[in-house]
């Protein structure tokens, strides 16, 4: 198929990622339509990529090579047990086959990716999108004015507007627990001893009655930098309030959350790691409530769905970039074997709209093992810790996504 012209909702990783695959197959037209006015908010934050996706994606060419990443091969579960190593005692390891990057890098790699025939419009706020007859679709923006195109992408994240008008039931469920995140310079560690150090190849979740922390490296503009996801019951006073979560953007903490974060630390983590994730600047920390949105359907008519707007994945499942690529991998691939709209679409809703239902219920699982209904960590070893991650996997063959069918 060749010609048409999209409108891309959102210019972040799925955005760029999204309008560049169409782009490269052959669309006529491609605008991104991107909220903010400045520079994407970037806090640091780390991700990882299945080394398998990460070939699959680079040899589809929806992850640019060059793109800074740390090499991952092992995971590391460790207890806090005052009679062992101020590191915690190690319960099991297992094959972590990944690669970690730093948000604001992903994104930037992405960004000069983008051809120089898509027109990337920032402060262009999208407040709807409207089906107009059977060929086309009609965008309204934030001033009133209207803009008509063949086909509009939503890849405008958690809150997507253009989910709303294709699946208005669609709404982001609330976990009942939250993830505080941050990263720090690499180079603080140094003065604690050498466990980070010693391994830098290895992730470590530190397990604790009702909660799990990630701890890894990732790539940062000025170097290394330890990246840490930790997972918990939310305070219980009220500084976060219970309701709709799409009301619960990240936030920075105030000084009650710095202090229930600290107390969080110095109670359930073993001492060198609590001493480690102490070390984080305030502004490099923030908390966030975890949620899923699971779509019944990724597109129809002439609305399309990619990344988190086509389904949010909690983050134990270490998918959603990888997600992400594919859906525009597979955008790109409709679109060259296509005739038309409808059969592009029809094509993508039987390709990625599955796979996203199956990544929405293996995290589920994955929060409930890990969050949700801890077991009593302390006193497994690593035949049942093994028995304990298969239980959780299902019929899934891992973590990170799945290759994507040919």
């Amino acid at each position: 198929m060749r010609g048409g012209t999209i409108a891309v909702v959102g210019g972040s990783i799925a955005g760029c990622a999204v309008a560049t695959a169409a782009a490269r197959a052959g669309a006529g037209e491609v605008v991104v339509l991107e909220r903010t006015r400045g520079r994407l908010q970037d806090r640091g934050v780390g991700l990882c990529i299945h080394d398998e996706r990460a070939a699959e994606l680079g040899a589809s060419g929806a992850l640019p090579a060059g793109i800074a990443a740390h090499r991952l091969e092992r995971r590391r579960w460790v207890v806090r047990d005052d009679a062992h190593a101020a590191g915690g005692r190690v319960t099991w390891e297992q094959p972590f086959p990944f690669h970690s990057y730093h948000w604001g890098l992903l994104w930037h790699g992405l960004r000069e990716s983008v051809p120089g025939s898509v027109v990337y419009r920032q402060g262009a706020v999208v407040t709807g999108v409207a089906e107009s007859g059977a060929t086309g679709v009609e965008v309204r923006l934030a001033g009133g004015s209207v803009e008509r195109y063949d086909l509009v992408v939503g890849a405008d994240g958690y809150r997507s507007v253009v989910r709303a008008a294709l699946c208005p039931d669609s709404r982001p469920q609330y976990a009942g627990y939250v993830c505080w995140r941050g990263n720090l310079d690499a180079a603080l560690l140094t003065g604690l001893g050498g466990v980070a150090d010693s391994a830098p190849e290895t992730v470590t979740t530190v397990c604790f009655p009702g909660g799990s922390c990630v701890i890894y490296r990732i790539p940062g503009p000025d170097g290394p930098r330890l990246n840490w996801v930790l997972y918990a019951p939310p305070p219980q006073d009220g500084q976060l309030r219970q309701g709709d979560p799409t009301s619960f953007p990240p936030g920075g903490l105030t000084p009650e959350l710095a202090g229930h974060l600290a107390a969080l630390l110095d109670r359930e983590f073993p001492p060198y790691w609590g001493r480690a994730l102490a070390l984080t600047d305030p502004a490099d920390t923030f908390v966030q409530p975890i949620y899923d949105v699971e779509t019944a359907r990724t597109a129809a008519g002439r609305l399309l769905l990619a990344g988190d707007a086509a389904s949010v994945v909690r983050p134990h499942n270490t998918s959603g970039a990888a997600k992400a690529l594919q859906d525009a991998t597979a955008l790109a691939d409709g679109w060259r074997r296509s005739g038309s709209f409808e059969e592009l679409l029809r094509g993508y809703e039987e390709t990625r709209g599955a796979a996203g239902r199956e990544l929405v219920a293996l995290a589920r699982r994955l929060g409930r093992a890990q969050v949700e209904r801890t077991p009593a960590w302390a006193g497994m070893d690593g035949g049942a810790m093994a028995a304990w991650w298969r239980g959780q996997l299902g019929e899934a063959p891992g973590i990170g996504g799945r290759a994507m069918a040919p």
